[in-house]
């Protein structure tokens, strides 16, 4: 995992330590589905979340990772009393920064495969498996729910117009059909985490299925269902103005950070693309040149294939065939821990 930022790396390393530390060979040796839930003042909705969780998805054992980031509340004893490990971060910084902890914990520990849900209940644990098994049966790198598939209990018409604006956007900007890009009930191999630039520190979804599908991984959706939230209030679209509850005001402010992590993740992968395209051209071209030119100087072997399909920069004719490629750029064996 590459930082951007070397203080979350600071942060990060000094959690796992402690994580580590506290529960020794079971931070080390995980079940193969590693359940991982980032949790921010969640006390009383999160205990059930975790009791509710399955023991086994596709017929392989699951451990429930809990990031309690920065929460001031019970969250942890909490989670911890209900059966989940729990990495308490001393610091508030995000779902984002929390999730992406989760995805290092899942790796290191051994885990062959990531699930992602909340802990506010919104996400029914029996369509888990569902989610999870194209990954498990080789037939996607990633897969996602989608309420738009499924069925969701808001009637917010703000928050339904801004799932299919973004849906649509994403989709343009990718070249592949999304219907939900924000669905938190997500499944994945554990070492896709560890290929793509993970920095947001809050609004991940995006950053994390865009980097996906630039990378030529296969995404497939699945339909599923989000409930209202019962327990606590969303911690999402947080503004000055947040305490007020005025309709549609806090949904503005979270589509607009949102639209731009999407735009910025867009552009960051865009360009990364290019200057892979760049180099793979250089390197060709290289080796072309007759072995006369050649003579006497000294090069060093690619160290090999780059994760990402060739060719699929977003909005290329590739990106938009990156779910029938990426087979062929998929990793092979299992999943190196990062």
């Amino acid at each position: 995992m590459i930082y951007t930022n070397p203080e979350d790396q600071v942060i990060d390393d000094a959690a796992i330590k402690a994580f580590i530390d506290a529960y020794g060979e079971r931070a080390t040796a995980l079940a193969p589905v590693a359940i991982v839930i980032a949790a921010y003042n969640e006390a009383g909705a999160i205990g059930p979340v975790i009791k509710a969780l399955p023991a086994q998805v596709c017929d392989l054992a699951t451990t429930v990772v809990v990031v309690a980031d920065g929460c001031a509340d019970d969250t942890s004893a909490e989670a911890a009393e209900a059966g989940a490990l729990v990495c308490d971060v001393p610091v508030n910084r995000g779902q984002g920064a929390a999730l992406r902890l989760g995805y290092r914990i899942a790796r290191e520990g051994g885990a062959g495969y990531i699930v992602t849900t909340d802990a506010d209940g919104q996400y029914n644990p029996a369509e888990i498996s569902q989610v999870l098994a194209p990954v498990v049966a080789g037939e996607a790198d990633f897969a996602t729910g989608s309420r738009r598939l499924g069925s969701q209990e808001t009637k917010d018409m703000f928050r339904r117009t801004g799932v299919r604006f973004f849906a649509g956007t994403i989709s343009m900007l990718t070249g592949q059909k999304i219907s939900d890009t924000t669905f938190g009930l997500r499944a994945m191999r554990a070492d896709v985490t560890g290929a793509v630039q993970l920095e947001q520190p809050q609004y991940q979804a995006s950053e994390l299925l865009i980097g996906v599908i630039t990378h030529g991984y296969k995404v497939v959706e699945v339909p599923a269902t989000i409930h209202r939230r019962r327990v606590g209030e969303s911690k999402k679209g947080q503004n000055p103005l947040y305490g007020l509850h005025i309709p549609g005001v806090n949904n503005l402010f979270y589509g607009a950070r949102f639209a731009r992590v999407a735009y910025g993740t867009w552009w960051r992968e865009r360009q990364r693309a290019a200057a892979e395209g760049r180099r793979r051209a250089g390197s060709q071209q290289a080796g072309s040149q007759p072995e006369s030119q050649l003579s006497g100087s000294a090069s060093s072997p690619e160290s090999g294939p780059s994760v990402m399909a060739k060719g699929s920069g977003p909005g290329s004719a590739e990106a938009t065939a990156s779910s029938a490629a990426a087979g062929a750029t998929r990793p092979a064996g299992p999943a190196k821990r990062t």
